[in-house]
């Protein structure tokens, strides 16, 4: 298979296999965030992965290398190659019969995320597969959690018993934040990288540079972080208070530059801007940045406010103080999946530090009145960093998630 190569990490230490990954997007960019993650984080470790997507736009700037083809040489389909291991493919062309493509058999391992259901005409493959003696592994790649259902569910396995899948059985992976569950996405050498690429204040500038941010003092004047007020990344849903925090923030860090996300961060930050003329909070909108550029720039804030799965995840290994806004549910579950992620990643801080990020957790979900102020984020020593970065560092001691998956498809159940 002939690819341009992006960034290979890590070893291979698990047997070569094919693993097909069926994602659809929903309403947000989560889902693909994820999956794209999991694909290269599989094609880095020495696998091949064909990852099946109904709507591959946010591609476009999640992996900007990707080069699409007509035909790619492996397959015979139209796809994008320029990820180590990895082409993604169009959710329809899945669809397609046997008698239309009969050299597209299925993988070793299917993967659905977030219970998506592979298309009937890929089941009959696997049926194929499975009538040769060699059953594909199914597995329901499901959202993260940190309720402890999670434990109890994680692995268990579940024949299918009617309709063209009918004989088959998939097995369900959840990860999670204990030893018991499937983990937390995390590549070999991420933490290593946030260390080598944001160490020093000059290296954080000029990334920071890079991506658009106009920042004072070019001439090797180093401000401090006092008399900077703080980075903080806003990224978030439209549901955010986001008027409400910056009137604190004009308040208790004015000199705070506040970096948007395109999207709602933006769109609600502008609108609080045309009310507040005089503010002197520097709010910096940005472009849709690559994922490794999302990471570097989760490395550069003093404060990240992050939204949805995938990037909750990568606040965490970042060590930062953050704050999630987690997907609303019409049910409102989503509270009790909050306070549940909430009890686990502060298990161990000091009660008043608890009270008081989850007090601003609440609240920036909509489920408290929001606090006058911010605990203390902005230097380097604050119990706010220190304690997200003993949190992290715990978490890291745990096997990772794709590992768990190399292993976990390995067996069979």
């Amino acid at each position: 298979m002939s690819l341009t190569t992006h960034g290979l990490r890590g070893a291979c230490h698990n047997p070569a296999m094919l693993w097909d990954v069926f994602c659809r997007v929903i309403d947000n960019f989560g889902d693909v965030g994820v999956c794209w993650r999991l694909a290269c984080d599989l094609g880095q470790r020495g696998q091949q992965v064909r990852l099946w997507i109904d709507d591959a736009s946010a591609l476009n700037w999640m992996a900007p290398y990707l080069q699409w083809t007509e035909s790619d040489a492996t397959w015979g389909l139209p796809g994008a190659q320029g990820q180590p291991g990895v082409t993604v493919h169009r959710w329809h062309d899945a669809e397609r019969p046997a008698s239309a493509n009969p050299g597209l058999k299925a993988g070793n391992v299917v993967v659905e995320a977030f219970g998506c259901d592979p298309p009937d005409a890929f089941i009959e493959r696997m049926q194929a597969r499975a009538a040769q003696g060699l059953p594909a592994q199914w597995v329901n790649l499901e959202y993260l959690s940190a309720e402890d259902y999670v434990e109890r569910s994680h692995g268990l396995r579940s024949p299918v018993w009617s309709g063209v899948g009918a004989g088959l059985s998939k097995r369900f992976f959840y990860p999670g934040f204990t030893p018991a569950t499937g983990g937390l996405l995390r590549e070999p050498d991420l933490i290593a990288r946030r260390q080598a690429e944001t160490s020093t204040p000059a290296l954080k500038d000029a990334f920071l540079r890079r991506i658009g941010v106009d920042l004072p003092h070019d001439q090797g004047v180093q401000e401090t972080p006092a008399e900077l007020g703080g980075t903080i990344l806003l990224f978030c849903y439209d549901s955010a208070p986001v008027a409400e925090l910056l009137d604190r923030l004009a308040t208790s860090a004015p000199q705070a530059r506040v970096l948007l996300t395109p999207g709602h961060a933006t769109r609600l930050a502008s609108d609080w801007a045309r009310t507040h003329p005089d503010a002197t909070l520097r709010l910096h909108p940005l472009p849709a940045l690559p994922q490794d550029d999302f990471d570097r720039l989760l490395w550069c804030c003093d404060l990240n406010l992050v939204r949805g799965e995938d990037s909750a995840v990568r606040a965490l290994w970042a060590g930062r103080p953050h704050i999630w806004h987690i997907y609303e549910q019409d049910d409102g579950v989503h509270a009790g999946k909050l306070d549940a992620f909430m009890a686990r990643w502060m298990a161990d801080w000091p009660a008043a530090l608890r009270a008081s990020v989850h007090a601003w957790w609440m609240a920036w979900n909509r489920l408290g009145p929001m606090p006058d102020t911010l605990p203390d984020w902005r230097q380097a020593d604050t119990s706010w960093r220190r304690n997200s970065e003993n949190a992290r560092d715990l978490l890291a001691g745990q096997q990772d998630l794709t590992s768990q998956l190399l292993t976990f498809a390995s067996s069979s159940g």
